[in-house]
């Protein structure tokens, strides 16, 4: 296939580039020797800040140790001293960035110690999203447990009565969605008056799906002159208005703000045909890796999801239209590896949290430059690499490279010009692999699976071939003391049995052979002829001819039930006079 590319160029970056001595200066020039180059004095190197440098709690400290995390991000570094001290945050920073510790690790320590009362937490976390609030519940539940701080997921689709039983016995922090938690709210399960930090993840996501007035409703509830934490993305005239309203004289930290030009990050367009599009996500979506693929509308996750499928690709779709029991399955067989490309679409775009994706793939454009920033945000976390490829049809480069450049992001451009092979180029930023290979791979999986299942059908063919043995052992032996019993030559009984049931054998295999078809045919058709002989049809309805009494086998005809009187006709013998009063039964 062949692919044209109009890539723009990086800026260099040659001051940043070893020098060589002996390429600046001639050899005829006196050069300092080595010694004395390595003696010369070196700026001191900035010490590194370990969390331990914070002021977190020292059971905290101990447990980010255990877990191999040691030294915080940016912000993290930036924010949490401000945090712990008590002060309200103002944090700006993309996706991926680490502001869940940043807010979450101070939040534990300043209420560690403290009491909390049956109904009244005093640590809430409202989230846009139920997998972001289950997200930042798994991140922040270790580190709660060292403290002896319970943490508990308020949001929907779960269980309300579950929650509500928490709160009864004692919640310290809740990690909510602002509808659910307002919801147990007005059953009278919580009150808010005894909050001392409140924190809301995400805002500007609660201001694109209209939770700001649960939120605002919701802060009103905390007391005045408590601790808040606003962390986001993106800043908006709403999160503007909100950080007026409930923020007192905030410290503001910004971090890889409201642009995705993230050094780690590069961004794609391949510009495609309408009837190429769908084999070029096929080809993207069977490279190896994580992959994540976003769409519009719910309907089109299912039908990318099963397209790829149907293409050897382990693949499966996310969107807020599955319950949650099926969304978080789905997302645990993605963690797992068990599924290596997730279709979800923009709903879901900021409650996926997973190591290790390095690809996202933009089959549908985003809506406008936010979505697109909280897209690419799946790759590219806490420092590690990635790429963000965008799908675009001939009438859509417009509208993605304007979206882009309002993001902030610098995109190559890759016109693809057939659904053949990519070009090394491509292949290269994609890791795309043609569908041909993924399709012998698939067959070669499920030859190794059918290899298994014919080893295992094998070990139970065995088992029962020797079951059999032992059983026909039984039986002879049975048959022998049985002959012995009555007086007659065990071993005669023997032989006479394995005579006859030879000789049943023998019938049995020169009777000729009848195709299943015709199996089926007769046995439907003796089926017919039995019922018929059984049943007739007298006015409409069917009687039996003979009915059998289980007590005695006797025969309880129409005839002999009218000459034993009224007690054969209350039992149920219907006679023809009583069947015509009724209707013909």
């Amino acid at each position: 296939m062949s692919v044209s590319t109009d890539q723009s160029a990086m800026p260099a970056h040659d001051e940043q580039a070893p020098v060589d001595v002996e390429q600046v200066v001639g050899h005829d020039e006196q050069v300092p020797a080595p010694e004395a180059v390595t003696e010369e004095p070196q700026a001191p190197e900035e010490p590194q800040i370990t969390f331990a440098d914070l002021g977190l709690d020292e059971k905290i400290v101990r447990k980010l140790a255990q877990n191999g995390v040691t030294t915080p991000f940016p912000i993290q570094a930036a924010t949490i001293p401000d945090a712990i001290s008590g002060r309200d945050i103002l944090g700006r920073g993309r996706t991926g960035s680490g502001k869940t510790l940043s807010f979450g690790l101070p939040l534990l320590t300043r209420l560690a110690g403290g009491h909390t009362e049956k109904k009244r937490p005093r640590g809430v976390i409202l989230t846009p999203t139920r997998e972001l609030a289950m997200q930042v519940s798994d991140a922040l539940q270790p580190y709660g447990d060292v403290l002896g701080l319970k943490l508990k997921v308020v949001c929907g689709g779960t269980s309300m009565g579950n929650q509500i039983y928490a709160l009864e016995r004692g919640v310290d922090i809740l990690v909510a969605t602002p509808g659910r938690l307002r919801d147990i709210i007005n059953r009278g399960a919580c009150s808010l008056d005894k909050v001392e930090v409140a924190v809301l993840d995400e805002a500007d996501q609660m201001a694109d799906l209209g939770f700001l007035p649960e939120v605002t409703e919701l802060l009103d509830l905390v007391p005045t002159g408590g601790q808040r934490m606003l962390f986001s993305a993106t800043m908006e005239n709403e999160i503007g208005t909100l950080v007026k309203r409930y923020l007192n004289n905030p410290v503001s930290h910004e971090v890889d703000a409201a642009q995705g030009a993230v050094t780690t990050m590069t961004h794609h367009v391949l510009v495609v045909k309408p009837k190429d599009k769908a084999p070029v996500t096929a080809a993207i979506a069977a490279r190896k890796g994580r992959t994540i693929i976003f769409v519009r509308t719910q309907l089109g996750a299912d039908r990318v999801a099963e397209q790829l499928c149907d293409s050897g690709v382990r693949a499966d779709a996310l969107h807020g239209g599955m319950t949650q029991g099926a969304r978080t399955r789905t997302l645990a067989d993605f963690k797992d590896g068990y599924v290596n490309v997730l279709v979800a679409t923009d709903v879901a775009a900021r409650g996926i949290h997973v190591d290790g994706i390095d690809l996202v793939l933009n089959v549908d454009p985003a809506g406008d430059h936010k979505d697109y920033l909280h897209r690419s945000g799946r790759t590219a976390r806490a420092g590690q690499s990635g790429t963000v490829v965008s799908l675009a049809l001939p009438h859509q480069r417009r509208q993605i490279f304007r979206l882009m450049e309002d993001a902030g992001v610098d995109a190559s451009r890759h016109i693809v010009g057939g659904a053949g092979q990519f070009d090394e180029d491509v292949a290269r930023i994609t890791g795309a692999r043609s569908l041909t290979e993924v399709q012998a791979e698939s067959a070669a999986n499920s030859a190794k699976q059918a290899e298994r299942e014919v080893a295992d059908l094998t070990r139970e063919l065995e088992r029962l071939q020797r079951r059999a043995a032992e059983l026909r052992e039984d039986a002879d032996r049975l048959t022998a003391k049985a002959a012995r019993e009555r007086g007659e030559d065990p071993e005669a009984a023997v032989q006479a049995k394995a005579e006859a049931e030879a000789a049943v054998e023998a019938e049995s295999a020169a009777q000729p052979e009848v195709s299943l078809p015709a199996q089926t045919a007769r046995a439907a058709e003796d089926d017919d002829t039995q019922r018929r002989s059984t049943y007739r049809d007298e006015r409409g309805n069917y009687e039996r001819r003979d009915r059998r009494d289980d007590r005695g086998g006797r025969s309880f005809e129409r005839n002999d039930r009218n000459d034993r009187g009224d007690r054969g006709g209350d039992r149920g013998g219907f006679n023809r006079d009583r069947r015509d009063d009724r209707g013909g039964f």
